[in-house]
């Protein structure tokens, strides 16, 4: 198979698609790895390593979406790249689609397969290739909205662990899922006071089993969130909904009972944000206020430890970029199901029931794409 690794375009996006470990691997089983010249600089990795590795640099990413059969990427295919795909191709890449009307009709009208990073899943329930970039982003939450927080930045000038004498910030948890789990390690780490909110029991008993006192957690209601958001220094929103929208746990309303300056971290923003206020934002202009609440939403958080993040993406997606190189899109999906809950868009049909929820379009069963397709 020609597989083709295209530079990100989005504003601020250092990650790249395939590592030169990958790009080794995929050589390895007899394919052909087209890189386009430079879409490793960002995370560290010269055009070198990847000539090393076997791969062929190529110019431009017009020449790469020509020729290949599998586009890997890591971000969700902007505008100009969506123009470039063909019937038949194969896009393996966060889509992110339910959020994004206009990306979802551009990629039904390519006739394209379309694979999610997000929505492929695991025999424990879990979503393997977007838990390393929630656990990456998790971690980053606390981290960039410390930064807010000081005053210079708009924030209420509040220091994550005090100081003797002082009390350290309050920082509210809204999800006990891998991103919220990994934003409560790191906060709390931070010597901040941290409540986590969820509505699994059993997630909460988890949380207090593994942490103990580490940081605290309690069944979310809205009467629980709006008493803790009140007293919060940081509120950092980490729900998800596989493939969904995020659903809006704090409105603008809630915003005036909020302590001024205090600060929205919402890592749910790629999935349209959890905070009602919420609205993408890019790592050159990350912050803004919305009345006297600072607001950070940038909609790739990852893509600021792109060297980190790229490497931890790779070893996730590597042996399913290399079963769908080795077997083709069809005979892979066909022999593992999981892979096949990725499946969001062939052959322009839509097959991703909550992307059809949310935008209001007809879905095909990804079952009966597959058996359509063979």
């Amino acid at each position: 198979m020609k597989i083709g690794c295209p530079t990100e375009i989005k504003p601020q996006e250092f990650r790249v698609g395939m590592t030169p470990d990958a790009a080794r691997e995929a050589v390895v089983h007899g394919h052909q790895v087209m890189i386009q010249k430079g879409a490793g600089l960002g995370a560290g990795f010269p055009d070198e390593d990847y000539i090393a590795a076997g791969a062929a640099i190529i110019d431009t990413a017009e020449e790469i979406f020509a020729s290949a059969d599998m586009i890997v990427k890591v971000k969700e295919p902007q505008a100009v790249e969506r123009k470039m795909l063909r019937e038949g191709q194969l896009l393996f890449t966060y889509l992110h689609l339910a959020p994004d009307p206009e990306q979802t009709h551009d990629l039904l009208a390519s006739g394209c397969t379309a694979i999610a990073y997000e929505t492929v899943t695991d025999d424990r329930g879990g979503l393997p290739l977007l838990a390393p970039m929630s656990e990456v982003a998790g971690r980053l939450a606390p981290q960039v909205g410390a930064y807010t927080l000081q005053k210079a930045n708009g924030g209420r000038g509040v220091l994550m662990g005090g100081v003797p004498g002082v009390a350290p910030a309050k920082v509210v948890v809204v999800g006990g899922g891998v991103v919220g789990t990994h934003a409560a390690k790191i906060a709390a780490g931070m010597g901040a006071d941290v409540t986590v909110l969820d509505r699994s029991l059993p997630r909460l008993k988890y949380l207090d089993d593994v942490f103990g006192g580490t940081f605290k957690n309690r069944y979310s209601t809205a009467g629980a969130t709006a008493e803790l958001i009140r007293e919060a220094d940081m509120v950092i929103g980490a729900v998800l909904i596989p493939g969904a929208a995020a659903p809006k746990l704090v409105s603008r309303a809630d915003l005036s009972e909020m302590k001024p300056g205090a600060v929205l971290v919402d890592v749910a923003i790629d999935q349209g944000g959890c905070f009602e206020t919420s609205r993408a934002t890019t790592h050159a202009d990350p912050i803004y206020e919305v009345d006297g609440i600072m607001h950070y939403c940038v909609a790739n958080m990852p893509g600021a430890v792109a060297r980190t993040s790229t490497q931890a993406l790779g070893n996730a997606t590597l042996p399913f970029l290399l079963a769908l190189a080795d077997k083709g899109w069809k005979q892979a999906c066909a022999d593992d199901p999981h892979l096949l809950n990725g499946l969001n868009v062939h052959a322009g049909k839509l097959t991703y029931y909550a992307v059809g929820k949310a935008l209001g379009l007809d879905v095909l069963s990804p079952t009966l794409a597959l058996r359509d397709a063979s």
